[in-house]
């Protein structure tokens, strides 16, 4: 469903603050895998992600989705076949429409546009339908500005838009890591109850290393712009957070860097 092969990309090349992102980086995702991503600051998670959404154009290297060549398709072309949600709960909806006007464009996001209204009495029916699925009372309040939304309540929002039209490729780019931890925990059940239903094929960023173990059934590592250890299901199920830091020191003979976030 997903394949990156030999990805290759470069920040400020030739200057004194080159960086190497992604160093040759191959990444083989079957139809419904769920893969979470951990590794310290700087080791190429965003990048991976961003590489694989369109927003950066690798220097070398293909990107695959559902049989497609999409290595040079820019991200509004790629948006038919990504579900992205993102740290910032600001950053998936548009704060000054209404929730049932964010779903109206979420909903035609894999559609051919054309001119007819974008919320009739049959879709508003359809989104208090999915709606109450998140048990938020947002069924409820479909008129109400999505910036009225508490953070949690938007993040939840967010993530079903991301899922409405079952992309080939959902993309959680740390999406729990500014909410307060009830709210946390209500995104991440969230987040496994729509994967299952929908059996989607997603990759996820997480500082939470016991979440990146709790959540999928593989697991990758990354330091310094490469793919370090990858993990199955059965051995997954069988690893902790301290093994998991043992590992790292094992494959790069030093400790992963203090990172607090990392660790929780």
């Amino acid at each position: 469903m997903l394949h990156l092969n030999q990805i290759h990309k470069i920040f400020n090349e030739g200057t004194p603050d080159e960086k190497i992102a992604l160093d040759w980086t191959n990444l083989h995702l079957k139809e419904g895998d769920f893969v979470t991503v951990i590794g310290s600051n700087g080791a190429g998670k965003s990048t991976l992600m961003n590489v694989i959404s369109g927003v950066l154009i690798p220097d070398a290297g293909a990107v695959e989705i559902a049989g497609k060549d999409v290595t040079f398709l820019p991200e509004h072309k790629r948006a038919k076949l990504i579900g992205r949600v993102f740290q910032d709960p600001m950053a998936g909806t548009a704060p000054n429409m209404t929730i049932e006007e964010n779903l109206a464009m979420a909903y035609s996001r894999n559609k051919t546009r054309n001119f007819r209204k974008g919320v009739t009495k049959k879709r508003k029916e359809y989104f208090k339908e999915v709606l109450e699925s998140l048990n938020l009372g947002l069924e409820n309040r479909l008129s109400a500005k999505v910036g009225l939304l508490s953070g949690g309540e938007r993040q939840a929002l967010s993530l079903l838009m991301a899922t409405f039209t079952e992309p080939s490729i959902l993309l959680l780019d740390e999406h729990t890591a500014a909410l307060d931890p009830a709210r946390a925990e209500l995104i991440t059940n969230l987040t496994k109850e729509i994967v299952q239903k929908y059996n989607l094929t997603t990759l996820m960023v997480t500082h939470n290393m016991q979440q990146a173990l709790d959540l999928g059934n593989r697991l990758i590592m990354m330091d310094k712009g490469q793919i370090i250890l990858e993990v199955d299901e059965q051995e997954k199920a069988d690893l902790t957070v301290d093994r998991l830091l043992d590992e790292f020191q094992r494959i790069r003979g030093a400790k992963m860097t203090n990172d607090r976030a990392l660790l929780s």
